[in-house]
Parts: structure tokens; C-alpha cells; sequence
């Protein structure tokens, strides 16, 4: 389900000119809040280093690429109760000490500033999306599962998301930042075969399995032991699906090795639970803040040179303005 919870009387449907960007908000502010210094400051004194990088950031990629609708998606929850519930380590390591659980450890100069995001990006009339009970992700994924008309731009720094990615009529890509937007690099399905050796007629879905099978750190997500990255994209090229390959690991007719089928057998709720945590969600209940057309000015400059004057971000805003007016 898909909702705009608001939509101004101006607005008027603009004809497809390029992709539906989708921006992964919480990845893209955590990166420009560690790639500029903490002493870029408003003038009352207040860090916007986070504010200046992602606003800089969203103008870079509106030039790039010319969206004609961008959306940028929020983490309403970022430990969602039914992903805990099923793996109790999920990103259990990034819970802030003392907390109940819901509260995720982050820098202490960046909660303050995604207000001051948000409010940047409603100005320039930029839409936000979230969905109550579930991460960034799955807004991405129900966002981009939905999409009719326009190729799907994924922009984020979690390689989750590769698994979106689809050919088609309406194909959608993943701009995968995690070294940095100057090196960004740009996947389908078949760089996603490529570079992580999965099976190339469903390589999205593969990928969210071979995640399952190596284990992900940085979700708390164990993995099964004595499965690497190599040996669960050996085991899923040959077998094509972890459901093919867990049909092997039982049947003592197939020729799965004796090692790996033990394995697998020992993992099996391990992997009944984790296959779900891993997949992103498309069917979430996703809000959209407005349409999602990209303007051609800020719908309020009013309101976003006020922010420009009072948070001193006004060569990051300026910057901005330029991109939409360009397109």
C-alpha cells in the first residue's frame, strides 16, 4: 500500500522525463556526516556537517542523473519488531547501551540534524517516504516492486539493496555508495552475477539468499557456520535457489557433499528465520509526503532561504536550487 499523505493544489503531473530515484536517507546522511568535519557549524553553534553533505550529495545526483520523480526513504524503525522477533542478534551490536532495544547507537552530533534534513527537502519540495514498523529498505523495495512507468534508480551504501535490482520493462538499478558518490558504482542483475557469482536469471533474489548463507556482521545475522561468501555462491550457481539447494541437503540422492549437507541440515532454522530478515519487504504500508515529481524551484524558497540563512548551509542550498532549475 502506497499512500501520499499530502498533496498541494499546485501541484500538476509533469510527463516522465528520466528514473525514479529512490535515496536511502539514513545510509546517505550517515555517510555525509562522516565525510565532512563535525566543526562545520550554523551560526548559533548548532553541527550541520551532516546537512551540508547530503544536501550537496542530492544536488550532485540530481545533475547526474536527471530524475524526473526522487524520493528520499526513511527508517521509521530501524530494528523492526518482527525481523528481532525472528533473529534476536539482528543489529542487536548498534543498540545504544541502557536502551530497551529500540534505541540505535549513533554519533551524538547527528539525531539533531535529520530534522533540519527533512526540513531542507520539504522546502525544495522533495518527497519523503517511511512506513511505520519498517526500515528504509523496505520502503525501497515496496517503492521500486510497485513502479509501473519509470526505470528505478536505487541510491544507497547497503548492499542489501542489490537485491531489488530487475530487467524488464520497468528495470531498476542500485547506485551502491559505500566507497564514496565520486566512486560509486552502478548495478543490474548482471554485475550483480558478476561480481558476487550468482546464478544471472535471478540474480536479486540470489543475492538476498547468498546473504543468508555467508552470514552479514553489520546485521548480526551469524550465517551458517562453515558457509563463506565463495562456497554459498559455489553451492547457489550450481543449485540455483537455497530452496533447490536445501531440497539437496536433504535428499541423500543428491550429490551435495556430506559436509556441506550437515551444515545445512544443522542450519535449517536458523535459515527458516534469516531467508524473511534478509528479503526486503513489498508490501510495506509506505507513506509518501507529497508527489513525488522533481520541481523545477524550491515549492517554499521562502521557508528554504530562511534554513540556508539560520543553518549556514547556503552554498549547499544554492547548489540544490541550481540542480532543479537545470532539469
Amino acid at each position: 500500500m502506497i499512500v501520499v499523505t499530502a498533496t498541494p493544489a499546485s501541484a500538476a503531473p509533469v510527463p516522465p522525463t528520466g528514473p525514479l530515484m529512490l535515496l536511502d536517507g539514513a545510509s546517505l546522511w550517515f555517510r555525509a556526516f562522516h565525510a565532512l568535519p563535525e566543526s562545520l557549524t550554523a551560526p548559533d553553534g548548532r553541527p550541520v556537517n551532516a546537512v551540508r553533505g547530503f544536501t550537496d550529495m542530492v544536488a550532485s545526483l540530481i545533475t547526474k542523473h536527471r530524475p524526473a520523480r526522487l524520493v528520499v526513504c526513511l527508517d521509521l524503525d530501524w530494528r523492526p519488531a518482527f525481523r528481532v522477533a525472528a533473529v534476536p542478534s539482528y543489529k542487536a551490536h548498534r543498540v545504544a547501551a541502557g536502551s530497551d532495544g529500540t534505541v540505535e547507537e549513533v554519533p551524538a552530533a547527528l539525531p539533531s540534524q535529520v530534522p533540519m534534513i527533512t526540513d531542507v527537502l520539504a522546502a525544495a519540495g522533495l518527497a519523503t517516504a517511511g512506513a511505520a514498523g519498517f526500515e528504509a529498505d523496505d520502503v525501497i523495495g515496496t517503492l521500486a516492486a510497485g513502479e509501473s512507468r519509470d526505470p528505478v534508480l536505487v541510491v544507497s551504501g547497503d548492499r542489501d539493496l542489490l537485491q531489488v535490482v530487475r530487467d524488464g520493462s520497468v528495470p531498476v538499478r542500485v547506485l551502491y555508495v559505500g566507497r564514496g558518490l565520486a566512486k560509486a558504482d552502478l548495478f543490474g542483475p548482471p554485475e550483480v552475477a558478476a561480481r558476487y557469482g550468482l546464478p544471472p536469471e535471478r540474480a536479486g533474489a540470489a543475492y538476498a539468499e547468498l546473504a543468508a548463507l555467508r552470514g552479514d556482521p553489520s546485521d548480526g545475522l551469524p550465517g551458517v557456520k562453515g558457509v563463506g561468501e565463495k562456497t554459498a555462491s559455489t553451492l547457489l550457481l550450481q543449485y540455483g535457489s537455497l530452496t533447490a539447494l536445501r531440497a539437496a541437503a536433504v535428499d541423500p540422492e543428491s550429490g551435495l557433499a556430506k559436509g556441506v549437507r550437515g551444515k545445512l541440515i544443522d542450519a535449517g532454522a536458523y535459515l527458516d528465520a534469516a531467508v524473511p530478515v534478509v528479503r526486503v519487504a513489498t508490501d510495506a504500508p509506505v507513506r509518501v509526503s507529497r508527489p513525488d515529481t522533481v520541481p523545477s524551484t524550491p515549492v517554499d524558497p521562502q521557508a528554504l532561504e530562511r534554513l540556508a540563512q539560520e543553518l549556514g548551509i547556503g552554498r549547499s542550498v544554492a547548489r540544490l536550487t541550481a540542480a532543479l532549475a537545470a532539469g
